[in-house]
């Protein structure tokens, strides 16, 4: 093997994305490529939904590998998955916050525990993620793709720089209609299978059946917030956020989700006049990871949610957050004051909230709400 060539661990997933990063990189004839599928279902939740939903992605997974004479690993990692993204996510859910499971997925499994099991024996890691990195100073950036909506830096903010330089997103400088091309031109066996939805890898697995598997049902009262009167019944408060709409089999409205009382699993509903009433302008943002160093506070924009949309905001250090000397504590310990220049009617505790400045994301924080006065 010549030793010029850079290795390079491709995680797989049996989608186009993927596909295609695999293709890019053989044609390039310059890396020593292994692909790596990580096994991270849990055979409880298989055994719930009575049939293995991940055999096709591997036939497809290993269909492409062969068409590109590149060499397949299947590594275990449902211990990890489970103790670093599936406790997490239920424990939230438990205390009525909205998780944000494929967050944590890439920072603790994809560039976490893989990374660990890699041991330094690759020099990076490809994923078909859409974003790009850049490096200035001694320093990586983690940058925004091209494409709008498909752009992925929302679930990549919590990597931290060891993490960042590892990764390599071939797909940055693409948008998914030249991707689909590509894989039409390579002739991919993937070429024509559709986009997968889902928590991390658990495309297969729908949301609320991976909530039911953990916590069950627990059926309770939905009311409306401001009369109190009761207009139906849900199955669990877990399954509900602050702002949902869909899902409610309500009649009248249009009727949201406003507010929760985890202890007496009670939903409260509101009409859309009241939701633009409610709707927050100011909110924390807790334990803010900033990947590559804490920016200017002003004239940043954040988004609350994965998707294109953007809102411009200011920060402030929380007062308090600095140590027993007076000076600031550590970047990754910092709390900060959020001002949107606009209000948003979908905030809820344990999302994310992600900064960017121009097409740079900056990093992250945990959503933590101010007490409502109604």
């Amino acid at each position: 093997m010549d030793r010029c060539l850079v290795k390079i661990a491709a995680l797989v997933s049996g989608g186009v994305d993927s596909s295609v990063v695999l293709s890019l990189l053989a044609q390039e004839k310059k890396h020593d490529i292994t692909a790596f599928y990580l096994k991270i279902w849990l055979e409880d939740e298989l055994h719930f939904l009575g049939e293995c939903p991940w055999e096709e992605d591997l036939q497809f997974v290993r269909a492409v590998c062969e068409k590109l004479e590149i060499p397949l690993k299947i590594i275990p990692l449902q211990r990890e998955y489970n103790e670093r993204v599936v406790s997490y996510t239920i424990a939230e859910l438990k205390a009525g916050r909205t998780p944000s499971p494929d967050i944590f997925c890439n920072q603790r499994v994809k560039f976490g525990a893989f990374l660990d099991y890699l041991d330094d024996t690759y020099d990076r890691v490809a994923t078909g993620h859409y974003a790009s990195t850049y490096e200035r100073d001694g320093l990586v950036y983690l940058q925004q793709a091209l494409d709008p909506v498909k752009d992925q830096t929302y679930f990549l903010s919590q990597l931290s720089q060891e993490q960042l330089r590892k990764c390599l997103f071939p797909l940055g400088p693409l948008v998914k209609q030249d991707v689909r091309k590509l894989a039409h031109e390579m002739d991919l066996p993937t070429k024509d299978r559709p986009d997968s939805q889902g928590i991390c890898f658990l495309g297969k697995i729908k949301y609320n059946d991976f909530v039911k598997f953990h916590l069950g049902e627990k059926p309770g009262e939905i009311k409306e917030w401001e009369s109190g009167k009761i207009l139906g019944r849900h199955q669990g408060f877990w399954f509900h956020t602050h702002g949902q709409r869909k899902g409610l089999k309500l009649h009248g409205g249009p009727w949201f989700v406003v507010d929760k009382d985890c202890d007496k699993n009670i939903v409260y509903v509101s009409s859309s006049d009241l939701l633009a009433d409610l709707a927050r302008r100011e909110f924390i943002a807790t334990d803010v990871n900033w990947i590559s160093g804490a920016p200017d506070a002003s004239n940043l924009r954040v988004k609350l949610r994965h998707g294109p949309r953007m809102l411009n905001c200011t920060l402030k250090l929380r007062d308090g957050d600095v140590g027993e000397d007076g000076a600031a504590k550590p970047a990754a310990t910092k709390n900060y004051d959020v001002l949107l220049e606009d209000s948003d009617s979908g905030l809820a505790n344990g999302q994310f909230a992600v900064f960017y400045k121009d097409n740079t994301c900056l990093g992250a924080g945990m959503i933590q709400l101010l007490p409502v006065r109604y």
